[in-house]
């Protein structure tokens, strides 16, 4: 399938959090889209200009929380980007006629979807004669279109190591950094339960994509979790980790084929890189980005980095998962009817502004 830009593409943004809120602006800055509507789930912003919305001039696109409305905009696609997923109206977009391109993990990849509510959208799909693709940047970006590129140059893939770095400590987030979700500043020892559920079933449906591409499905899904313990006080905005608390977490999604370890994505946040490791490992801290290691035939050693200050990072971050949907809608529009994954589409190559 090839992008066909002989027409502009009618999108309506679903959600206008801090992705959907940066998307919906790349839409309208966009040449060949134009943005016909948006859908919000706070009652304060319906009404509102979508131009307002995502902190530029009013370009005359209301909100709207009416599913009936976006509908009746026949839109090409709908940017698909809520807190909470709900299937039930993804399907109603979809057998309307309209193409989804989302950011929930959910649809990466439909193998890890309950079997009802994965008939119900492939129904759906041919219903309405649409596509649904979902991406982001981790997963997403970094487990399955950078993979693909960088293995295609191998015939051999003894493992995959993926290792996502981020250094939080200039967020002002207190609830988060110091709450049951990062735990950071709280007494060593224990399982994060919560953050290994979410990890497990966030990443592994993507991985797993690519694991049965080469023709290596996994055959178990294992989980563990060490603690950085801060060898002294760690005052940053959002609050103190006093010496001998957490400071860092490394969260371990590794899946294995025929017993051993063939993708693992490693999570490492920290607020501070002067710690002591539960696990006894040096954990090689780097900046923000992620770092991948294929070791193969044709082994490679890949860094990415994000080279911008401090300053600008919150602004910058959102950029990482909100751009490459935009990217895909002409490619998703030209699609059969169901379920895009990654592998189904062509290399996305985006029309730059």
């Amino acid at each position: 399938m090839r992008a066909d830009w002989s027409r502009p593409y009618r999108v309506v943004q679903w959600a206008t959090g801090n992705v959907g809120s940066r998307a919906m602006q790349r839409v309208i800055e966009h040449s060949d889209m134009e943005l016909v509507g948006v859908w919000v789930s706070n009652p304060d912003k319906v009404g509102q200009d979508a131009g307002t919305l995502c902190g530029i001039d009013p370009i005359g696109v209301k909100a709207t929380n009416s599913l009936e409305e976006v509908i009746a905009l026949k839109p090409d696609c709908v940017l698909y980007m809520p807190h909470v997923n709900r299937v039930e109206e993804v399907c109603r977009i979809l057998a309307a006629g309209i193409n989804i391109v989302s950011t929930r993990m959910e649809y990466q990849n439909p193998a890890g979807l309950a079997e009802a509510d994965r008939t119900a959208i492939e129904q759906a799909c041919q219903t309405g004669g649409t596509s649904i693709h979902a991406t982001g940047s981790s997963p997403g970006f970094i487990t399955e279109a950078v993979p693909i590129v960088l293995t295609s140059i191998a015939r051999r893939v003894d493992k995959l190591t993926i290792t996502e770095f981020a250094d939080t400590s200039s967020r002002n987030s207190p609830e988060m950094l110091f709450g049951p979700m990062m735990g950071f500043g709280m007494a060593p020892g224990g399982v994060n339960e919560g953050m290994l559920h979410h990890m497990k079933h966030s990443f592994s449906p993507s991985l797993n994509l690519i694991a049965e591409a080469w023709g290596k499905p996994f055959d178990d899904i294992q989980t563990r979790q060490a603690q950085g313990i801060a060898r002294k006080d760690v005052v940053i905005p959002a609050g103190t980790a006093k010496a001998g608390t957490v400071a860092a977490t490394k969260t371990v999604v590794s899946c294995l084929h025929q017993g051993k370890p063939l993708i693992e994505f490693q999570a490492i946040w920290y607020i501070s890189s002067d710690v002591d490791t539960t696990d006894g490992e040096e954990w090689n801290f780097r900046k923000s980005g992620w770092h991948v290691l294929v070791e193969g035939d044709t082994p490679l050693d890949i860094t990415i980095g994000y080279p911008v200050s401090d300053e600008d990072y919150p602004n910058f971050t959102p950029n990482l998962t909100a751009h490459r949907p935009v990217n895909c809608i002409p490619y998703v529009c030209a699609a059969k009817p169901g379920f895009v994954t990654t592998l189904d589409l062509p290399q996305v190559v985006a029309k730059l502004a």
